[in-house]
């Protein structure tokens, strides 16, 4: 049995990011979306809200589930028996990042494995800052992330 976490900070969770998670359900036996803490990214979202949304959003995806974590990622895939790590990638830039990522993690961990999961076109462009922005000015996000965040972020940018 192949389990994988999908990590993220999920602030919050996107369509782009779903894409991902469904994607590595139907590779994998099991998948662990890992929410991240990730105090110092200063989230919009607290750790149990961006939780209950992921857990709404990948609902029908019965081979996942939704777990909070902090610190590093290697320790919490040891201990969630985890084998690999799974990531998308949307452009050049995430490739940068994600491969330095994958190469400190192998450093500590080298039986950690990572896959990488290209992004379709349409959400290439896609990111949490950029609906985040899209939302604080009043603007439509229902095509960028699923109901139950649509819903989370006008209450948080409501008037």
């Amino acid at each position: 049995m192949t389990r994988a976490l999908t990590p993220g900070t999920f602030d919050p969770i996107t369509s782009g990011h779903l894409d991902v998670i469904t994607r590595a359900s139907q590779l994998m036996d099991e998948v662990i979306v890992a929410v991240a803490a990730s105090e110092r990214k200063n989230p919009l979202f607290s750790l149990e809200k961006r939780v209950q949304m992921v857990r709404q959003a990948t609902a029908h995806l019965p081979n996942v589930t939704v777990q909070p974590f902090s610190g590093l990622l290697v320790d919490f895939a040891r201990e969630v028996g985890a084998e690999c790590v799974v990531k998308g990638l949307r452009a050049i830039t995430d490739f940068e990042y994600e491969f330095q990522m994958t190469a400190l993690n192998y450093q500590l961990d080298e039986e950690l494995e990572t896959v990488f999961i290209m992004s379709p076109p349409q959400y290439m462009y896609l990111s949490s800052s950029i609906v985040r922005e899209i939302a604080s000015l009043k603007g439509d996000v229902s095509g960028f992330v699923p109901p139950c965040v649509k819903e989370a972020l006008e209450e948080k940018f409501a008037d």
